[in-house]
């Protein structure tokens, strides 16, 4: 049988199934190669945010209307959804180091395009490669949490880490945004990434053992195609429902085309010698299940940062710096989960899908209690504390989630296993920003419609409120699918 030799950070050899990844270094370094993937994981989260504040700015400086605003966000947000699964399986084929690395040098070239920017177009076009490179990115972050750190505590408390980065990444990235933006300038919110990018990929460099792969699978030229057309036609539908709404035609054929090539590419991985996604990924229930979860939080993360910062600014006149600070509740409810889950000797007495259903109800709980805001609430007595009962919900099952969606894959999968666990993530927050929009608008002008002369402040509270019911009821739904799909079984 064909072997390739693994090399740990010392030099020590093993042999290995082809595809492989090297040993994990040796466990005085471990904490600094999670220091470098969570470095890399906050770059890729918080870009979004961190440019949506800035986006006034650049508006202002550049020159463009108010439309380029979306292409903006929606360049990056296409180039990154429909690449995701093409770059998982690059994470694979080219080795997760070289990949991580690579797709770090691309982020901050395109951030440093996009911070020179003298136009519209150079922007938009430096967004879109900053997607590209972030779908390369993030799946090598997650497989090379996997194959760094051995199962058990260890790596629950990797993915506890970075699991509180991915959910927190959107409450950072206001905050620095507004900061750059307020104090320096707009472009910073680009050229910052280079910061990270750079250190990132130097400590990668430095830490990181080499891979070595000596047989390497052909690339599934037609499953590609398919699936980033897919893709493509998803994301793009979801972006286009908020601004031209769902009755759209732009909007209709976008999705039912994404739809319709999304199932063409799931025939072709049937027939494919060699699929981009293997199918036997997608046959484990409790993969699937953590799939649905992270599509869940990630339009719960979306929505609670989206309206709670809208409320602070319009409602408590709040300026944007201290709307982001108004938000870090939901961080420390995070840090406080992943610490539980950190030193978690006492989840081996529990079933995960009791604490994964558990995690999901008790976030849908802190949303409906922020549904109760009025437009004259008080932060301290009715946002305080839903952000915080949000976060501790958010810290486990997003933690759990990514341990199950990466637990039993084989070598060569786990990088396009990856991804996957990275496309739910996109598709739930192009769903939530289209979906959840569109019923706090509705909401909004139904109240104005039947309270003719009614406040605008308390119209808008309405809608959030409405937002903030159907969160809820997202999670509540993910929690039924989690108990129908997984298994009472202890951790694997």
């Amino acid at each position: 049988m064909n072997t390739v030799e693994k090399v740990s950070g010392h030099g020590e050899t093993v042999g290995g199934p082809p595809g492989a990844e090297v040993a994990a270094p040796v466990a005085d370094r471990r904490g600094w190669v999670l220091a470098v993937l969570g470095a890399a994981q906050l770059m890729v989260v918080l870009d979004n945010t961190i440019v949506n504040v800035a986006l006034p700015s650049a508006q202002a400086d550049l020159g463009f209307g108010t439309g380029g605003r979306q292409w903006v966000v929606t360049a990056y947000a296409l180039a990154f959804g429909s690449l995701l699964l093409l770059g998982g399986r690059l994470t694979d084929l080219m080795g997760r180091k070289r990949a991580f690395i690579i797709g770090l040098i691309g982020f901050a070239a395109a951030s440093a395009a996009g911070g020179a920017a003298i136009g519209f177009g150079m922007l938009v076009v430096a967004r879109a490669a900053q997607g590209a490179a972030g779908a390369l990115l993030a799946p090598a972050v997650l497989s090379l949490i996997t194959t760094t750190f051995p199962s058990g505590r260890s790596r629950t408390r990797a993915f506890a880490i970075i699991g509180t980065i991915v959910s927190a990444g959107g409450g950072i990235g206001l905050v620095l945004g507004g900061v750059l933006t307020e104090y320096i300038n707009w472009r910073w919110t680009m050229y910052v990434n280079v910061v990270f990018a750079a250190g990132a990929a130097l400590g990668a460099w430095l830490l990181l053992p080499r891979q070595r792969i000596d047989e390497r699978p052909r690339m599934d030229l037609i499953g590609t195609v398919l699936a980033c057309a897919g893709l493509l036609g998803v994301v793009f539908g979801f972006a286009q429902a908020e601004a031209r709404g769902w009755s759209s035609p732009v909007t209709l054929g976008a999705l039912i085309g994404g739809v319709v090539v999304l199932g063409g590419f799931v025939l072709r991985q049937h027939l494919a010698p060699a699929p981009l996604l293997p199918l036997r990924v997608l046959r484990d229930r409790e993969r699937v299940a953590a799939y649905v979860n992270r599509f869940a939080s990630s339009t719960g993360n979306f929505g609670i940062i989206f309206f709670t910062t809208f409320f602070l600014q319009e409602n408590l006149h709040l300026s944007p710096v201290l709307a982001g600070l108004g938000t870090l509740p939901v961080i420390t409810g995070l840090i406080v989960s992943s610490n539980l889950l950190g030193n978690a000797s006492w989840l081996v007495r529990i079933r995960p899908k009791v604490i994964i259903i558990g995690s999901l109800v008790l976030t849908a709980a802190s949303l409906v209690w922020l549904s109760r805001l009025e437009a004259s609430s008080s932060y301290w007595t009715a946002v305080l504390g839903p952000l915080f009962l949000f976060g501790i919900g958010q810290g486990v099952n997003t933690t759990l989630a990514m341990s199950n969606a990466l637990a039993g894959l084989d070598p060569e999968d786990v990088g396009v296993g990856s991804a996957m666990f990275s496309v739910m993530q996109q598709m739930g927050g192009s769903v939530g920003t289209a979906l959840l929009s569109t019923v706090a608008s509705t909401a909004t002008a139904a109240y104005l419609g039947s309270h003719v002369g009614g406040s605008r402040d308390v119209a808008a509270v309405h809608g959030y409120n409405a937002a903030f019911l159907t969160m809820a009821a997202v999670f509540a739904v993910a929690a039924l699918l989690c108990g129908i799909l997984m298994r009472s079984r202890k951790a694997r």
